[in-house]
């Protein structure tokens, strides 16, 4: 390789590193609240800033602490939502396809970026 090779492959790799270490150290926002809908019907929506526990229909329980929410418990078989990672921002979500629950984190700032290209 040339000299400018290693310098445009330096380049590259510094700007993923840049973009990496943003997406790692978001944060949250002011704010953000966790929305929980159940087969596709607005179930609650919930402050990420209070400690609570959720339950919901009967089938998942929902733990809201330390700016994070997890899925504690669920009636389902495969317990994918429960083993998933606890979420906290923008964004993120847990979903659980047996109860048809989604747990998803929003953001209450304004974005500058739009989540559609144009």
């Amino acid at each position: 390789m040339k000299k400018n090779d290693w310098f445009l492959a330096a380049g590259i790799l510094a700007a993923a590193a840049l973009l990496l270490c943003f997406q790692i150290f978001r944060g949250t926002g002011d704010h953000a609240s966790v929305t929980v809908s159940v087969d596709g019907t607005l179930f609650g929506t919930y402050s990420l800033e209070e400690d609570r526990t959720v339950e919901i229909n009967d089938t998942n329980r929902l733990v809201i602490s330390d700016g994070s929410a997890r899925m504690e418990w669920a009636d389902c078989p495969d317990q994918v939502c429960v083993n998933h990672r606890e979420v906290s921002r923008d964004g993120e979500s847990i979903i659980c396809l047996p109860n048809q629950v989604v747990v998803s984190i929003e953001s209450m700032e304004e974005s500058d970026v739009d989540g559609i290209a144009q």
